[in-house]
């Protein structure tokens, strides 16, 4: 089954809804169960919640009612409520519940080291929240009993969210995210901050000195406190036109590519490249060693490679719009041949990664035609129907071609810990990649 608690109170098993017909008090009760899943709740806790001090003298006989009902409504679904001691409990199982998948994917964005997964992780965690919690079931009281550190979190997530955005750059989007949480929680002075920076970096440096000062008298006013000297020391930067709050830092060895940030070409072939979309591959893995941070820059990095068509591009973009979980499975894959390939040709012996690699040429052989370019002379290419796997395919199309290649024997790893790129040494005499050294900066850096 399927329980959504971030809004009005839904169950749903195999897609349709169930439980439609109960009593609102019933639903709240299992709500609590559900949130508090795999934990026993006593009996005294629940008529302290469901009648919020004024429970009547047959409250404890309700609570038996309400678990016999559900129980049976349950039990043709497979959710079973269990006794314990003097209480309740349900059993998580297979179940779905979106707090416990909201909480999962708020501590998996926290320990992301690339800002574009973590905002990625924070999107899909905020976008389970379609209104308060338990809207329909629960009051503001015990809405704030149950679930004040759910709330809390979802702050949490916005906050950290917007300054993950920041650092990527997008600030027209903070502007927007936090328009009604920076009027809704002038105490969350790190939401406060985040909207500041993003307003000044707009050109709104009024906008954002307006923002300052209402939240000043609100903290002056309502808790008796100045601002934080965070914001404070914001303030004062904006106040002198500090140039250091204009952008992030941009990236060193990177071309920005539409709205991508992508490596600077190194090694001399497309598939070389490819590899070279990560970094530090010789060492443990480090804050931005990824470049591939989602997969409009891997669709895009295709097109700056000529792997694929602009106008295939554009068409792979929208559909990763319309398909983002399919978008994210093409991602992966992509990044998992990414990591076979290096092996491929770092370390020629290894069949196994060989095997994996020669798979996906063959899938890309069957799919391409060969057609006509503009410059007259005739190459492979894969058609639109290759869908969102044909940045994948036309990688593993080139990887084929370089495996094939005498000079695949002259492929060297740049020795830099923080490194690993690979280029072909054609001369014989080169140690390092044509940047010397793996740049500190980067578009993922913390």
């Amino acid at each position: 089954m399927e329980f959504h608690l971030l809004g009005p109170f839904e169950a749903h098993h195999e897609g349709r809804r169930v439980l439609v017909g109960s009593r609102r008090q019933e639903r709240c009760l299992l709500a609590i169960l559900l949130l508090e899943a795999g934990a026993v709740v006593t009996t005294d806790r629940l008529i302290d919640l469901l009648w919020d001090g004024g429970a009547p003298a047959s409250a404890r006989g309700t609570v038996h009612t309400y678990i016999g009902r559900l129980r049976a409504a349950l039990a043709p679904y497979g959710l079973r409520l269990e006794t314990r001691h003097d209480g309740y409990a349900v059993e998580p199982d297979t179940h779905v519940v979106d707090t416990r998948e909201f909480v999962h994917l708020v501590r998996e964005a926290a320990a992301a080291r690339d800002p574009a997964q973590r905002v990625r992780l924070h999107d899909r965690a905020l976008a389970l929240w379609r209104g308060p919690l338990l809207a329909d079931v629960a009051g503001p009281r015990l809405r704030e009993r149950i679930g004040g550190s759910l709330d809390d979190l979802r702050l949490s997530a916005l906050e950290q969210r917007a300054e993950a955005q920041l650092a990527m750059g997008l600030h027209e989007n903070v502007v927007a995210d936090l328009a009604l949480p920076a009027q809704q929680h002038p105490d969350r002075e790190r939401i406060v901050a985040a909207r500041m920076t993003a307003l000044y970096r707009g050109g709104r440096q009024g906008d954002a000195l307006a923002l300052y000062r209402g939240t000043r008298r609100f903290l002056v006013a309502e808790l008796g406190v100045e601002p934080g000297s965070g914001l404070r020391t914001l303030h004062d930067r904006m106040l002198r036109a500090d140039p250091r709050l204009d952008r992030p830092p941009a990236p060193v060895y990177a071309v920005r590519v539409g709205e991508e940030w992508l490596p600077w070409n190194t090694s001399g072939h497309p598939a070389l490249e490819f590899c070279n979309t990560y970094a530090g591959w010789g060492g443990p893995e480090l804050p931005g060693s990824e470049w591939l941070r989602g997969y409009s820059t891997l669709a895009v990095w295709a097109g700056h490679l000529d792997l694929a068509e602009d106008r295939f591009v554009s068409r792979l973009l929208e559909q990763a719009r319309r398909h983002p979980a399919e978008a994210a499975a093409a991602l992966e894959e992509a990044r998992d041949f990414r990591g076979r390939l290096y092996t491929c040709l770092t370390a020629p012996d290894d069949g196994r990664a060989f095997t994996a690699v020669a798979a996906v040429a063959e899938e890309a052989a069957k799919a391409s035609v060969f057609v006509r370019g503009e410059d007259g002379l005739g190459r492979w290419r894969l058609p639109p129907g290759a869908g969102l796997r044909l940045p994948l395919r036309a990688v593993a199309h080139s990887a084929a071609e370089l495996l094939a290649d005498p000079r695949r024997f002259l492929i060297r790893a740049c020795p830099g810990e923080q490194c690993g790129w690979l280029f072909l040494d054609e001369s014989g005499r080169r140690r390092w990649c044509s940047l010397g050294t793996y740049g500190k900066g980067h578009p993922t850096q913390e």
